[in-house]
């Protein structure tokens, strides 16, 4: 199946802004992540077809896949 994966802030640093992915049927969130080489304690919001998704959510082909960042402030 292909998912599109947008990656926002420094989780494009040395990645992509946007790509399409080939993955296995029934991939979750969480396996991208990982596959990107992205440790999820870093991860702040992830959204899945512009709505909020947890780690654990299963992916089908056409998904479109937003990954942000952890944001830190004062």
């Amino acid at each position: 199946m292909q998912v599109k994966v947008k990656l926002f802030a420094g989780f494009r640093d040395g990645r992509f802004k946007e790509r399409l992915l080939e993955l296995e049927d029934g991939s979750s969130v969480r396996a991208v992540v990982k596959s990107l080489g992205i440790n999820q304690e870093d991860v702040g919001v992830t959204m899945l077809n512009s709505r909020h998704c947890s780690l654990d959510s299963r992916l089908r082909d056409g998904d479109i896949l937003a990954i942000f960042p952890v944001i830190g402030g004062g």
